[in-house]
């Protein structure tokens, strides 16, 4: 009794092709040696092996000599029927070159009738199986390979490298988690930016949705401020551009997107913030954490025309931090109620911690995330925590 493979479906489905009912019936007597013996679908030609090729199809037995093809070409148009179905050819041809040329073309393996008896067979069948498994699973690593790659390319015009100049007194941290599973890209973007002047500009935005289409989007969205800067625009014109190129490259009108920017002036003294529709950032001086504004700069980019957004001007004094950041981080879920985080419940957090860690505040409320998460954090106090050493006394004052 040939016994069953632990690894391999039980019982085994298999399609045979094959227009010699003599030998049909030998396959199927000798397949009943086994264990459990498979299911067979015997079917006479290859329009009707056509017809009879299920998603259940595990193997496929095919002769080389039918009557609407013969040869390697009936090989070939099985090959076409079969993208994840291991091929096995049994036939009365007994060429040892036309075995190679069959298994050169995709055949899992060749068999010559007469050479075959059940432990053969059965072996073989298995075995074939098997190596078909295996190329699946190398084609479909090779393909996510490349697929990462090209991603990473992509990546890293979502993801850019902050133009600070060399020894700034800044700290820049940022962390990044695409919601889609599997994802890379998402609709949230950022960059920082200091110009000639000293002054340091940031950015963070989303755009409603997911998916390359708004990855690509953002990237479009963040390339535009970034140039927009470098050529000395800020303010109200720099939105109304980047409003105008949201409505010329986005999909559909139903989309918009929220920003938050920043101009913080040449001596890291004070800054100059416009929350276009979007969560409000915290700001953290001398350890005593805040939220930058309860009222928006204005309404999100690409819903109304002739907006005017209203500046919010912050002083941040010698020692500060800045936690900028998408609405996916407060839109987790706390507690026995599942209660949204929002940006009180953030704040918090971050008085929690004695400080702001990226990743230990992704990690407390990573397994409710539900959304692509952005998060900044600009500090000015060489160590990027977000507070200074007198922090238990002055935050919890």
């Amino acid at each position: 009794m040939i016994t069953a493979s632990p690894d391999l479906p039980d019982p085994l489905t298999l399609l045979l092709i094959e227009d010699d009912s003599a030998d049909a019936f030998l396959v199927e007597e000798l397949l009943a040696n086994a264990e459990r013996p498979p299911k067979i679908t015997w079917a006479r030609t290859l329009a009707e092996g056509r017809e009879r090729l299920t998603d259940d199809v595990h193997c496929v037995l095919v002769d080389l000599s039918l009557p609407d093809a013969s040869g390697l070409e009936a090989l070939e148009q099985v090959l076409s029927m079969v993208s994840d179905t291991a091929v096995l050819v049994l036939t009365g041809l007994n060429d040892a070159h036309v075995g190679i040329e069959a298994v050169a073309a995709g055949a899992q393996d060749f068999l010559v009738k007469q050479d075959v008896d059940d432990r053969l067979l059965i072996r073989a069948i298995r075995y074939a199986i098997e190596r078909k498994r295996a190329d699946v699973a190398m084609r479909e690593l090779v393909e996510e390979r490349i697929v990462g790659q090209e991603n990473a390319r992509l990546e890293r015009g979502l993801l850019p490298v902050p133009l600070l100049a060399p020894g700034s007194l800044l700290d820049h941290q940022t962390r990044y988690l695409p919601g889609r599973v599997r994802g890379l890209l998402a609709g949230d973007f950022w960059d920082t930016v200091q110009t000639a002047d000293g002054a340091v500009h940031i950015l963070i935005g989303d755009v409603c949705g997911h998916g390359p289409d708004e990855a690509a989007l953002g990237t479009a969205l963040r390339i535009g401020w970034r140039t927009l800067v470098l050529a000395g625009h800020t303010g109200d014109e720099l939105l109304a551009t980047l409003d105008t190129l949201l409505r010329n490259e986005r999909k559909s009108p139903e989309i918009f997107t929220t920003l938050c920017t920043a101009t913080i002036d040449p001596e890291l003294r004070n800054a100059r913030m416009h929350v276009v529709g979007h969560p409000s950032p915290l700001v953290i001086r001398n350890g005593v954490v805040d939220i930058v504004t309860d009222i928006p700069s204005g309404p999100p980019l690409g819903i109304f025309d002739d907006v005017v957004w209203n500046p919010v001007d912050i002083p941040l004094g010698d020692t500060w931090s800045l936690l900028l950041y998408t609405d996916g981080l407060i839109e987790a879920t706390t507690g026995p109620g599942r209660d949204l985080l929002g940006t009180d419940g953030l704040a918090d957090i971050v008085r929690d911690h004695g400080g702001v860690d990226l990743d230990r505040i992704i990690a407390q409320v990573g397994d409710t995330l539900n959304d692509d998460v952005a998060a900044m954090l600009i500090s000015r106090n060489g160590s990027g925590d977000g507070f200074s050493d007198d922090f238990q006394e002055a935050g919890r004052s």
